[in-house]
């Protein structure tokens, strides 16, 4: 943000309040076994299943204690770093 003119130079201002952007974290493969937290539920999910349909990586997510509830198909996405999974972030640190 620009706060003036001095001097010949522009004297920039911070904003008025920092502001938080949180990035989902790739991983370098999605596999069997790794557990992803829901970013609005807080939910675990364990990773069922990792699979290509078609031109698209595909993973089978299971919410974690809860072995007769619906299964949850996820397309991952391939970005800088290796894969992620959007909407879920890793879960290692919970």
């Amino acid at each position: 943000m620009l706060g003036g003119y001095e001097g010949g130079k522009w004297r920039l201002t911070p904003l008025p309040c920092a502001t938080k952007v949180e990035m989902a974290m790739p991983v370098a493969k999605i596999q069997i076994g790794q557990l992803w937290k829901n970013e609005k539920s807080g939910e675990i999910f364990l990773v069922t299943r990792v699979y290509t349909e078609a031109l698209a990586t595909m993973a089978v997510l299971r919410k974690s204690g809860a072995e007769n509830e619906a299964l949850i198909k996820v397309r991952v996405d391939r970005v800088a770093g290796g894969q992620n999974l959007p909407g879920y972030l890793p879960a290692q640190d919970d």
